[in-house]
């Protein structure tokens, strides 16, 4: 390929994953999957998500101008696009860690799996494997499996099969960790100052159980870890996507950037120069963030079409990035389906409540919900268990904190009134039996 050949703008928009705002895909949306923009990206702040309905009608009319990559974040629990109204019906990583039954979180994963392959979204950025060992991480938290890396890998693992057993590529992400972090890089760049020996036995155990599972994608974390990355975050840093994850680890799937528009490559290098050197360093598909809008995918675009032309960037990278962009919906072509399970979700959530001391039946169902500090993955969310369990109250609540013996604790409790077993209840988002 030469630097005049007019495939090079078309493969430079393959490596794209924008965002848009609204219910309907807007004209300029259509005319760039057409001209080759690699895919979308679906937020509820955007408006993106109302109901199953609209979401299939706006999955089938992005995909009717090419193969675009239909990306969302579906984590489960505090992190869900689809219930961002009323809650996710599915426990979080962090319940399911705690049950630590694999085969449950497989299955919670193949049902939410099921859901976003019948409103056509082909690639569910999640699950999260970060390790979680900073406890007051301001941005993983829940989000995680848990502090122990066997359990997380185990869980991580569980995750990617149940979701590409139901069609639906999974993207694990932060690589390689953010759960050592006490900053979040949606405002700053956090920094990882640890050994490669903890970092290879800790932060990569996931993400070796995500390459073993077969992981049809991988999320780069804008983390910097000086033994690896030295002062670049992770995104940008050829030591770490090339060298560790491609050459040590193995790894020829998809590498997919964090958003672009979060500060910790924003407000360094800036998102033209951050897609660039995100494609040198080795990642794949670059996905812009929540907010970035035509003008912003145009100067993009353009920017790579720049360094190709200018010898900065070769042709063989961009090539092999868009070519792995596109594998995407090979193997999603010839991938298996699941069934969606309706009760799963309650069922997850039932297991991971610990009752303590002989709590007095309540007349009717209460779901206590805990009042936490919002991050800017999460934001400020409904639960989703009282949607299914019929007739429940649910009451909203700030965990009271008190010391005794020079520790501090925190406590609450959640009732719900014994009785035969009665019939789940329809899904709001979906219309079938939960």
């Amino acid at each position: 390929m030469t630097p005049a050949d007019p495939t090079l703008h078309r493969m430079a928009a393959t490596t794209l994953l924008a965002p848009f705002t609204g219910p309907n895909a807007p004209s300029w949306l259509c005319e760039a999957i057409a001209d080759g923009l690699g895919g979308v990206c679906l937020f509820a702040i955007n408006g993106n998500v109302a109901d199953t309905e609209q979401l299939s009608t706006l999955s089938t009319t992005l995909s009717s101008y090419g193969q675009p990559v239909i990306a969302i974040d579906e984590e489960g629990g505090d992190v869900t696009r689809l219930a961002h109204a009323t809650g996710s019906p599915y426990p979080g990583n962090a319940a399911l860690g705690a049950i630590d039954d694999t085969e449950l979180t497989r299955a919670v994963h193949r049902s939410l799996g099921a859901e976003l392959d019948v409103v056509g979204i082909n690639l569910n950025l999640a699950p999260s494997g970060d390790v979680n060992t900073a406890t007051d991480n301001p941005v993983i938290g829940t989000r995680s499996f848990g502090s122990d890396a066997r359990l997380v890998s185990r869980h991580t693992g569980a995750a990617v099969r149940g979701l590409q057993e139901a069609g639906v590529a999974a993207c694990v992400k932060h690589f390689p960790g953010h759960g050592a972090t006490r900053q979040d890089s949606h405002h700053e760049l956090p920094t990882i100052d640890i050994s490669m020996d903890m970092l290879t036995g800790r932060e990569l155990a996931p993400f070796r159980a995500a390459v073993t599972e077969g992981a049809q994608a991988i999320m780069t974390a804008h983390v910097r870890v000086p033994v690896l990355t030295g002062t670049a975050p992770a995104t940008l840093s050829p030591a770490a996507l090339e060298g560790l994850l491609r050459e040590r680890m193995g790894y020829d799937g998809l590498v997919v950037s964090d958003a672009l528009e979060m500060q910790a490559i924003s407000d360094t290098v800036g998102i033209r120069e951050g897609v660039v050197r995100s494609l040198l360093a080795g990642a794949d598909l670059l996905c812009l963030g929540a907010v970035q809008g035509p003008d912003v995918l145009r100067a993009t675009t353009q920017a790579i079409v720049d360094a190709v032309r200018s010898g900065r960037l070769r042709a063989g990278r961009l090539e092999e990035a868009a070519s792995r962009v596109r594998r995407l919906h090979a193997w999603r072509a010839t991938a298996g389906r699941a069934e969606f399970d309706g009760a799963i979700g309650l069922t997850a959530a039932r297991q991971a409540v610990l009752v303590t001391g002989e709590p007095a039946p309540l007349r009717e169902p209460l779901v206590v919900e805990i009042e936490t500090p919002n991050s800017m993955a999460s934001g400020s969310l409904p639960w989703g268990v009282a949607a299914w369990i019929p007739g429940a109250d649910a009451a909203r609540v700030e965990p009271s904190r008190c010391t005794p013996h020079g520790r501090t604790r925190r406590s609450w409790r959640w009732g719900c009134r014994p009785g035969s077993p009665r019939a789940p209840p329809t899904s709001p988002r979906t219309g079938r039996r939960r």
